[in-house]
C-alpha cells in the first residue's frame, strides 16, 4: 500500500493540504483583523447565520466574515449618529433644553435613539438585500 504524504499542494485551485487521520484538510488561514464587530456586528452574524447559512459559510471559508461584520458595523454606528444628529435638529432638541428640563430632554433623546435604532436594524441588520 502507498504512503500518503503529510502535505500536498492542489494547483488547480492553488491550496496546501495537510493530511489529518485519512483525510486531507486544506490549510486555511484567517486574516489578522483588530477591529472589533460590536454589537451591530454580532446582530447581522447571527442574522446571516440563521437565514443565510449559505452566504455565512462563504464568508467563513473565503476568510471575509470578520472584514464584512467590521465595515457593517462601523457603517451601522455612523449612520446612527447621522440620524441622531438630525432628528434631535428636526425636532429642536438642544443643550438649552437639556439645562432648562432634564427630564424633557432624557424623554426626547430616548424616543430619538430607539426611533434611530429601529432604522438602522431595518436598513442594515435584518434587511433581506443587505448583502
Amino acid at each position: 500500500m502507498e504512503e500518503l504524504k503529510n502535505h500536498i499542494y492542489d494547483e488547480t485551485n492553488g491550496l496546501h493540504y495537510t493530511l489529518i487521520g485519512d483525510y486531507y484538510i486544506p490549510d486555511l488561514e484567517l486574516p489578522e483583523e483588530t477591529r472589533p464587530i460590536g454589537i451591530w456586528g454580532r446582530m447581522h452574524k447571527d442574522y446571516l447565520e440563521q437565514y443565510h447559512p449559505a452566504l455565512y459559510n462563504e464568508l467563513i471559508l473565503s476568510g471575509k466574515l470578520w472584514t464584512y461584520l467590521e465595515d457593517l458595523n462601523e457603517q451601522a454606528q455612523n449612520r446612527l449618529d447621522c440620524i441622531i444628529t438630525q432628528m434631535k435638529d428636526a425636532e429642536g432638541i438642544t443643550e438649552e433644553l437639556k439645562f432648562q428640563d432634564q427630564m424633557a430632554w432624557v424623554r426626547a433623546m430616548n424616543s430619538i435613539r430607539s426611533r434611530a435604532e429601529e432604522i438602522i436594524l431595518r436598513e442594515l441588520i435584518y434587511k433581506e438585500d443587505a448583502v
